[in-house]
């Protein structure tokens, strides 16, 4: 029996009260109630302190109230007894057979299971990343490029139209800086002070050389026109296949200069005037204004510098226009923890194009990250002078240890990770101890079939799960049936995290109940396997459908065998 499950008993439960006049509620039974796993042994399977929460509205005291839910939840299927404690909590104990049929029902949904439809309707676009094509992804775009591909996981998993955007910064004096650069390394000259460094640079340089020949000597201004352009190519190509490399998949690659292109919906041109229409902007020292103070931003925003050229705030605002009118209702930006003095800026920007920014806008920062080896922290690359690369990082650390280390952190703390600690082989590494975890399910049921044991979707025919008695069992399942609310929770606060750590709590009520002899889920000596060895074997199979599904939505593989 799912939380889910008894959500509905409960409100049922305070809808016939009503309905035999019994109770009296101002707004009728809630539409669902909170159900927890208590957390003290003995306090039952699951706990609702939903009599407090109504007492009041009810006119009574929640001791009372509680009373009569009881009386009316014990006469529903599947729940074995209720239990009122303190002031008013029921701890309610579900009967081993209805909690048993969880793990039949995980393994009848295989990969679907913890999917919902919290938020089916919504269509979002989470955008992330965002890097100059001026040179390699680093560190920093690391982190981004695991939680923002989780945020999108979760969020897709709840039932929502997700779009991954990589916003892609083509517009603006950096990439005159990063031609110049590539020109000064093919033609042997210094490169430029103001300009980029590392041997990726000069490997550029020969990749725009072999590909269109000539291009050096070709004159000024073409020639820094001709190399910004296939430097640029070649450079976001690299990105892209460092991110697939990485587990990590775009939708929509937009570039900012199109939003300056005429024509283009919700493009620069057509920004301002309707800022001008909604009256939001005005001029002052020959520069154009946006009046962000108006909605809450401590200054206002410059739009159009008094020499005319356009400020990256015009970008930001055509480009948020841009999304909405592609049909998005909630935008997600993913920011590092340099733009924190954004949020509010981006907000008032929401509210100056008319839109509830608490409803359309929701922007995170993350902190920085650390990585340490032998002690001291990777800072230095070779490859591009001054920052560590998403490509080293993912070749010494590997791809699965370094997306679940940055995963199983919330995005606003600051994160410090040791090579050595995030790629052993111990228990006390978490990504090796969940992926341990799921290989282990598999040798058990590759085991099971070497004995000629059925398969676990061949038992569900003739599956009793009231076999499923033993008090591990019943807190394993109770863990797997949790799942489906872990992952809207992660997906409602945009948490990737909240998977993590339910997966290791998950493994380690796994790795108890594997190791208790009262628990063998394979037949001792030359005894065939009979009902109860069975029902385990479909116990097993669920762990593995849980884990290896909360894996996937970390970007993380489930190994079969480690």
């Amino acid at each position: 029996m799912t939380p889910e499950q008894l959500s509905a008993a409960v409100v049922d439960a305070l809808t016939h009260l009503i309905d035999g006049g019994a109770l009296t509620l101002p707004d009728g039974a809630p539409s669902e109630v909170a159900i927890e796993r208590p957390r003290q042994k003995g306090h039952g399977d699951y706990a609702t302190n939903v009599a407090l929460q109504l007492a009041k509205k009810a006119g009574t005291n929640p001791r009372a109230l509680a009373e009569l839910i009881a009386a009316r939840l014990v006469e529903a299927d599947g729940i074995a007894g209720v239990d009122i404690a303190g002031p008013g909590f029921l701890n309610i104990t579900v009967d081993a057979g209805a909690q048993g049929v969880v793990a039949g029902r995980i393994v009848t949904a295989g990969a679907a299971y913890g999917r919902s439809e919290s938020l089916t309707g919504e269509r979002i676009n989470i955008e992330f990343i965002s890097a100059n094509p001026t040179g390699p992804l680093h560190l920093g775009h690391t982190r981004w490029a695991v939680l923002g591909d989780a945020i999108a996981r979760v969020l897709s998993a709840a039932g929502a139209e997700v779009t991954r955007e990589f916003y892609i910064n083509d517009r603006g004096v950096q990439m005159n800086h990063f031609a110049d650069s590539i020109i000064a390394a093919a033609l042997g000259r210094e490169k430029p002070a103001d300009g980029y460094a590392g041997d990726y640079i000069d490997d550029l340089a020969q990749e725009v050389g072999a590909a269109s020949p000539g291009i050096f000597e070709l004159p000024e201004p073409e020639r820094r026109s001709a190399v910004r352009r296939l430097g640029y190519e070649i450079q976001l190509k690299e990105q892209q296949e460092q991110l697939r490399s990485f587990n990590t998949h775009f939708d929509v690659w937009f570039s900012e200069l199109s939003l300056h292109e005429s024509g283009v919906d919700g493009g620069v041109p057509q920004t301002l005037e309707r800022l001008k229409d909604l009256g939001h902007v005005y001029e002052l020292d020959g520069a154009l204004w946006m009046r962000t103070t108006d909605f809450g931003d401590d200054k206002d925003r410059v739009l159009i510098k008094s020499d005319g050229e356009l400020t990256y705030f015009a970008s930001d605002t055509a480009y948020y226009l841009n999304k909405r009118a592609r049909g998005f209702d909630h935008c997600i930006y993913l920011l590092g923890a340099d733009h924190h003095g954004y949020v509010g800026r981006l907000k008032a920007m929401a509210a100056c194009v008319g839109d509830d920014p608490a409803r359309t806008l929701n922007v995170l920062i993350g902190q920085l990250v650390k990585i340490l080896r032998d002690g001291q922290e990777l800072k230095l690359s070779k490859r591009a002078g001054t920052i560590v690369t998403l490509n080293e990082l993912a070749e010494e650390i590997g791809v699965d240890a370094l997306r679940y280390s940055l995963a199983r952190y919330p995005a606003d703390s600051p994160l410090v990770l040791d090579v050595a600690e995030i790629t052993k082989a111990s228990n006390d590494n978490p990504v090796y101890y969940v992926q341990y975890g799921h290989a282990r399910t598999c040798r058990m049921t590759e085991n099971a079939r070497d004995l000629g044991m059925r398969g676990a979707t061949e038992i569900l025919a003739d599956f009793d799960p009231a076999l499923l008695a033993h008090e591990l069992e019943g807190k394993l399942l109770r863990s797997l049936a949790d799942f489906p609310r872990v992952v809207a929770s992660a997906a409602e606060l945009r948490e990737p995290h909240r998977i993590a750590r339910y997966l290791e709590d998950t493994t380690a009520v796994f790795n108890k109940w594997y190791d208790t002899k009262e628990c063998r889920m394979l037949p001792m000596g030359d005894e065939p396997a009979g009902p109860v060895n069975e029902a385990r074997l479909v116990l097993v199979a669920a762990t593995r459908t849980v884990l290896a599904n909360g894996l996937d939505l970390l970007g993380v593989t489930a190994p079969e065998r480690m």
